[in-house]
């Protein structure tokens, strides 16, 4: 006779959805409340001591935590999110975990059954909506299949390129009462690199006069990281990591050659171009890592140019390379390392010289302008430099704000055991918030550090709350200079002297902080940030700093005032 013990025990399918969810390892899902699932929300009750749910105070928010904690982890963040308004407020997560390839599950609680198809309260076509965004959409009409849905999920979140999947949950299949079982966890698949790609690639290698490593995209652990630091060093490689993945390999390192993405160093644009052989290992070669294209011109590169990429779709999409590999980032990168190196390369000047463009650029000296205003941001680079400690999480939403931690912030790289950047890549404003929330709830051990502009930090400022509420630390350095900065950069050159809509009148953020639980401290001059951030450091609740920035300093190059001037001299 069979084990009774095994027979799965009859409960609701909505508290099966969570066994799935905890089969699977998820310690966490961030998400709003919502009527369409109120079983699950029980399932978090009944599961309670195994799972959490962080109850975020904006769609968007929750979205972006959920992609925060799929970046730290390398398993699905989950997000859950009732239907209509909630899934569509919940898309720029989405988007941004599609653009970053970082794994992710959005449960949608879905208008019932009987009411689909009519236009229903709150009703949006999922597949849709949703369908360029992600990389799987489906909806579970049966509630025995839940732990097939998720097991698929999951597995197709991690397997190739990483992304997003939505599965959309209709309430009245969540109350049925269900006997069925969880499906074991599910582990992403290792796709090997070509044995003859390799061999090949080696001979491009041997051919070589001035090659290049250009890292980064989604799939990266520390493991992986460390085999491709050992590629590098044994055949002495200059490494560049693509735009806002600047951890993937040790900035410290002295092959390091600095980011190449917006806002890139001059000299490093200039050694991209000079490079015979551009090896990209993940990155998809985006816009913004590419220069608009034309740092790499495409479709055929002015290089040798070798792309190893987890997607087989992604291989001669934008790109045709002189040679492709599909492979994950764990398999190429130890496929990498084993690969022979002569015991002299004629590019090691080439790479020392790489890494000292890189440092020269971290010299807040480098270029001779002297930025206006009572506050160094340089100098407050070199203050968090020095205080933060080297497993730090940096998190920081889009605008020009971000290019201070890009230009003068040196990334310990995963090879040292953990991820160091959240970022997104699509350029989503708001992100830095929540996303340090949720590194704050992932890694509670580990110092959150976000750095924000005015207009970013009050598109998901409000997730401070939800960081209180579940005893969240962060430390946020708000630099405020009431304009959408990156906006009135881009008016200035276009459009010069003609101001319109790019102007904020601001609360007062200290006290919008304080009442959000945090502490929160306002620096009009350099010599107050650091005690501010050692108090900030000491305390036990998470802390705003607020700096006041001249609207004038607009970049780390440059200010807003002689862009105006270039623009109107019709330079």
């Amino acid at each position: 006779m069979p084990d009774t013990n095994d027979s799965p025990v009859p409960q609701l399918a909505g508290h099966l959805l969570v066994q799935c969810l905890v089969e699977q390892g998820v310690t966490h899902a961030f998400g709003v409340p919502g009527e369409s699932y109120l079983a699950v929300l029980d399932g978090f009750h009944q599961h309670a001591e195994r799972i959490r749910f962080i109850t975020n105070r904006q769609e968007g928010g929750a979205a972006f935590m959920a992609e925060a904690h799929g970046k730290l982890t390398g398993r699905p963040g989950v997000c859950l999110v009732t239907r209509g308004p909630g899934a569509t407020n919940a898309s720029i997560g989405v988007h941004t975990a599609f653009q970053d390839s970082t794994p992710m599950l959005l449960l949608v609680g879905d208008v019932a059954s009987d009411c689909r198809d009519r236009e229903a309260f709150q009703e949006v076509n999922y597949f849709h909506f949703f369908g360029p965004l992600a990389k799987r959409v489906e909806r579970i009409d049966d509630a025995r299949r839940i732990p097939e849905y998720i097991a698929r999920a999951f597995a197709t979140a991690m397997n190739g390129r990483p992304g997003p999947v939505v599965l959309v949950l209709p309430e009245d299949m969540l109350t049925q009462t269900v006997s069925a079982k969880p499906l074991p966890r599910v582990e992403p698949v290792q796709a090997w690199s070509d044995p003859g790609a390799l061999r090949e690639l080696r001979q491009l290698l041997l051919a070589a006069q001035r090659p290049m490593v250009l890292a980064g995209g989604g799939g990266w652990t520390p493991q992986a990281a460390q085999a491709l630091q050992r590629f590098a060093e044994n055949w002495q490689l200059p490494v560049a990591n693509v735009f806002r993945f600047q951890d993937t390999f040790d900035n410290h390192h002295p092959q390091y050659a600095g980011d190449v993405g917006l806002g890139i160093n001059p000299a490093l644009a200039a050694r991209v171009r000079q490079s015979d052989l551009l090896i990209a290992i993940g990155p998809r070669l985006g816009e913004a890592t590419t220069g608009g294209y034309t740092l790499i011109e495409a479709p055929v590169a002015a290089q040798q140019l070798v792309h190893i990429h987890a997607s087989a779709e992604e291989l001669n999409r934008v790109y045709q390379p002189t040679l492709a590999i599909c492979a994950t980032m764990n398999a190429a990168a130890r496929s990498l390392e084993v690969l022979t190196a002569p015991k002299d390369v004629p590019w090691g000047q080439w790479t020392a010289d790489a890494h000292t463009d890189y440092l020269a650029n971290t010299d807040p000296a480098n270029g001779g302008i002297t930025l206006p205003g009572p506050i160094d941001m340089p100098h407050l680079m070199a203050v968090l430099r020095q205080h933060l400690p080297a497993d730090a999480v940096l998190t920081n939403g889009a605008g020009n704000f971000a290019s201070w931690l890009h230009r003068f912030y040196p990334y310990n790289g995963l090879a040292k055991g953990h991820k160091t950047q959240l970022a997104p890549t699509n350029g989503a404003m708001g992100y830095g918030v929540p996303a340090g929330v949720a590194a704050a709830i992932t890694c509670p051990e580990r110092v959150v550090f976000t750095i924000a502009g005015d207009g970013d930090f009050l598109m998901n400022g409000q997730e401070l709350a939800t960081a209180s509420q579940h005893g969240a630390k962060t430390i946020v350095l708000l630099l405020n200079n009431s304009t959408y900065g990156t906006i009135r950069m881009h008016q200035e050159r276009e459009y010069p002297t003609r101001v319109s809509g790019s102007d904020l009148r601001n609360p007062d953020f200290c006290a919008l902080a304080r009442a959000y639980g945090y502490a929160a401290e306002r620096v009009t001059a350099t010599p107050e940030f650091e005690p501010a951030l050692l108090r900030a450091l000491a305390v036990s609740t998470g802390t705003v700093i607020e700096v006041r920035l001249d609207p004038d300093v607009i970049t780390t190059r440059g200010t807003l005032s002689a862009i105006t001037q270039k623009a109107l001299q019709g330079v």
